[in-house]
């Protein structure tokens, strides 16, 4: 049997395409066709795993596949992002993770076994602000009277912090360099026993992620003297800026979500509209709001722009304060 030369030019036309595909990339409509795992390089029940667990529910529904949240911690978040990196790049693996091992480990570590610059930005879940909180029994109402008394007294104040390289410890460092201060750094293993110490008066301060000091601060059990984020926020609507006493001065914390490197820009792009669907529900944003966080939903180049911005800034901050890993 002859081909028509019409046909025969549609068949090889065809056969291109397909050979032009990425080894290991799935068709269009081949997402997802098996269940979707998101690394998360923090433990079950922190904020940082409860943000992508609310995702996950509503896109396994929409998805009709399992949406599997793993916990891989470990060395600051590494442990998760090096899995990524080896994962098969067809959007059945991603990470949602705060900034360090997408943009400040590379800055913070002599060298790492995967490339951050390397992974695909899908989506940003939300941004939390952080927040400067003293014990009660430090007698400061304002940003200002905090900084006359730490001048006042140098290395007599202490700060907490969930470890070297987290936003509380760079937000600290930063904070003590554009004030000429000097506060001790008191590094722990996690937010929750820095809080249980600042709650208990063994560390003065901190700039802690909202979600973890809120209903400290509605109690009357720590004051509030200025919120990180760029404007004020609702839930604490007389509660200024650190902005407005050090002007430039912004400290959030944000959850993105990156693919494996090499994935194919088609997917990515149904992913990152998924995730902003479910990201616009009525229900997820009242859980994500209950949690101090508003949801984000950026796209994947909004996302890269973000990426690229925070390494610069927090390289900068490390470098210029001398900030070593643990």
């Amino acid at each position: 049997m002859t081909i028509q030369p019409a046909i025969f030019g549609r068949v090889v036309a065809i056969a291109s395409c397909l050979l032009a595909l990425p080894l290991g990339a799935a068709a269009p409509n081949d997402f997802p066709r098996k269940p979707i795992h998101i690394v998360v390089p923090f433990p079950a029940g922190t904020v940082a795993d409860l943000f992508p667990r609310i995702v996950a529910a509503r896109l396994a529904e929409r998805w009709k596949q399992p949406v599997i949240v793993e916990n891989r911690v470990g060395a600051s978040g590494n442990v998760a992002a090096e899995a990524l990196s080896h994962a098969e790049p067809d959007g059945h693996t991603l990470l949602a993770s705060p900034p360090p091992p997408l943009v400040v480990n590379q800055s913070l570590f002599t060298k790492l076994a995967f490339d951050p610059a390397s992974f695909v930005p899908v989506s940003v879940l939300c941004r939390v602000p952080n927040v400067l909180v003293v014990r009660p029994s430090v007698p400061v109402a304002t940003v200002a009277e905090l900084l006359a008394l730490a001048r006042a007294n140098p290395d007599r104040l202490n700060y907490a912090s969930t470890g070297n390289g987290g936003t509380p410890h760079l937000t600290g460092e930063h904070f003590k360099s554009v004030t000429g201060t000097r506060i001790v750094h008191v590094p722990y293993n996690g937010l929750s026993q820095a809080v249980v110490d600042l709650l208990g008066g063994q560390v003065d301060l901190m700039f802690a992620p909202l979600p973890g000091v809120a209903q400290h601060i509605r109690a009357g059990k720590l004051q509030a003297l200025a919120v990180g984020g760029a404007s004020r926020i609702a839930e604490f609507p007389s509660l200024p800026t650190l902005q407005e006493t050090l002007p430039g001065f912004v400290s959030d914390t944000w959850y993105a979500v990156v693919a494996p490197p090499g994935t194919p820009a088609r997917i990515v792009a149904r992913i990152s509209a998924d995730i902003r669907e479910v990201l616009a529900m009525a229900e997820v944003i009242d859980k994500y709001r209950q949690l101090s966080a508003e949801p984000d939903g950026a796209s994947p180049q909004a996302t890269a722009d973000l990426l690229v911005q925070e390494a610069r800034r927090w390289r900068e901050v490390i470098q210029v304060n001398g900030i070593k890993p643990d």
